[in-house]
């Protein structure tokens, strides 16, 4: 069982520079067509400081870190046994090539359902820019089953 000492658990900061390369090759991974997400003539005309980072591209900067890695390993987490469950995004700012973003995260909740067969731990995680402006939160649910 997930111990639910760990509710209102940070983890570790996570910084990213979000490099244009990077950015324009995610775009291509998932399918993305439209311009903005590869050109910056194109994004620049459609009013961003350079190629914006496709919706689900933030999730990323903890992957980079070894954030999540560590977290499951804090909580005890069998990756054998993980399912993610959910994940949500609310964008408040654009984010684009050459920002730095900080992804600061917490464990917002610990239950379990069919009798402590599925445990569930909710990340809500804050994301601000080198400005400190905040520019998305994020929310996973990662899943143990038993």
């Amino acid at each position: 069982m997930i111990d639910k000492k760990f509710i209102g658990y940070q983890l570790k900061p996570s910084v990213l520079t979000v490099d244009r390369t990077r950015l324009q090759f995610f775009a291509k991974a998932i399918g993305e067509k439209d311009p903005i997400y590869v050109d910056p003539a194109a994004a620049k005309a459609a009013g961003y400081a350079d190629v914006p980072a496709p919706p689900t591209f933030l999730f990323a900067a903890e992957l980079d870190s070894g954030a999540n890695d560590q977290l499951l390993a804090d909580l005890d987490i069998p990756l054998a046994k993980l399912l993610h469950g959910e994940q949500s995004f609310r964008y408040l700012k654009p984010v684009c090539a050459g920002d730095t973003v900080t992804v600061q995260s917490t464990i917002t909740d610990i239950y379990d359902k069919k009798g402590g067969k599925l445990e569930f731990a909710v990340k809500d995680s804050r994301v601000t820019n080198q400005r400190e402006e905040l520019v998305a939160e994020l929310r996973t649910v990662l899943v143990v089953r038993h």
